[in-house]
């Protein structure tokens, strides 16, 4: 049987990624697993927007409250899960591509399991761009358990 030892579980904050999350804190309590719980900031923030530019300072303040937010966010979403206690898990932040960051952070920290939700909080663009789930399915170095 198959047990992993480090688990990857990227989130939205979405429902979806709390039943993501759920399902991986079973695995992990029954395998001994840690988990790896990451949010990647999509790098579409502009400093610059019509006629305004934000100072590089402004813009490093509002990136910086963007990634602290995210950070107590995560947070917040392990803490709903009373199981989250009994289970090794950290918390990481990233700014990027979501699907780049997860499948870089799945290899520098070597997961052998992926745990993602199938759908997110991205509604209709998902059919036009192709969706976060399918990229990392298709890039994933290791096993990879899509959650509905």
């Amino acid at each position: 049987m198959f047990k992993p030892k480090k688990i990857l579980v990227p989130t939205d904050f979405s429902e979806y990624s709390d039943k993501a999350l759920q399902k991986a804190l079973d695995i992990a309590r029954q395998s001994g697993a840690e988990i790896h719980f990451i949010h990647a900031i999509a790098q579409d923030i502009r400093q610059c927007m019509a006629d305004y530019c934000f100072t590089d300072e402004e813009f490093k303040q509002f990136t910086d409250k963007l990634r602290e937010s995210a950070q107590e966010e995560a947070t917040k979403q392990v803490e709903k899960f009373p199981e989250s206690k009994e289970v090794k898990i950290s918390i990481e932040v990233r700014e990027g591509v979501p699907y780049e960051e997860i499948l870089k952070y799945q290899a520098e920290k070597g997961s052998d399991l992926i745990v993602i939700a199938s759908h997110g909080r991205s509604g209709i663009a998902k059919y036009f761009m192709g969706s976060v789930a399918s990229k990392v399915l298709k890039g994933a170095k290791c096993e990879v358990l899509l959650v509905k």
